[in-house]
């Protein structure tokens, strides 16, 4: 029988090798995927981040833990579009125009996967007019822009005012964050949400869509 709880701690302490290894074991003996991704890796990803939340990890081991979980997920990926399960939402993500840093953005797409959300990652260094594309094709039901730089940060109200001008606006909810990125400026600048580190992202995210 599949050992969930060692499934739980691979992750957890971000030990790619051995979740990809006990992922793989559980698939051949039958065990319903879902069921690998709701009792071991959702909860293994939320303790990784409520002990960054409480400062008993950091961002390496934050990092180590969405690795882990994203070799894993790798093998359950395809059989689950073929079962036809669906995702709890669908997220366009990147770091925008003119920024290059894409670790908070990567971490932040891997806590979402693992959240159960399908994330397209747009990467970084992403124009408006690429944000606006993927909206119109991906049909995503959140857009997260990411900005490291004080000089990037306008870059995600010119995405914003994009998506107004191709009428896609409404259509989507926001999030922003990164370093130099407040609450009060995703306010200002139109976002629906914002949220200041990669834990926090999924939290905001799955209440957005709630909402």
């Amino acid at each position: 029988m599949a050992d969930l709880k060692a499934l739980y701690e691979a992750i957890l302490t971000g030990d790619r090798q051995a979740a990809v290894s006990l992922t793989q074991q559980a698939l051949d003996e039958g065990v319903d995927p879902q069921l690998l991704i709701n009792e071991a890796m959702i909860p293994a990803m939320n303790e990784a981040g409520r002990r960054f939340e409480c400062e008993e990890y950091f961002v390496p081991e934050l990092l180590l833990a969405a690795r882990a979980m994203k070799g894993a997920l790798e093998l359950i990926r395809p059989l689950l579009s073929r079962t036809g399960a669906k995702p709890i939402g669908r997220v366009v993500i990147g770091t925008v125009k003119g920024d290059l840093h894409d670790i908070g953005k990567n971490l932040v797409a891997s806590m979402l996967e693992g959240g159960g959300f399908e994330v397209i990652d747009l990467g970084a260094d992403v124009p408006a007019e690429k944000f606006v594309e993927a909206v119109r094709e991906k049909q995503p039901d959140l857009v997260c822009m990411s900005a490291l730089l004080t000089v990037t940060m306008p870059a995600m109200k010119t995405t914003i005012e994009a998506l107004k001008a191709a009428g896609l606006r409404d259509r989507v909810k926001i999030m922003v964050g990164g370093a130099p990125v407040t609450e009060e400026y995703a306010r200002q600048i139109g976002a629906d949400g914002y949220a200041e580190n990669a834990s926090r992202a999924v939290i905001a995210a799955k209440q957005l869509l709630a909402a």
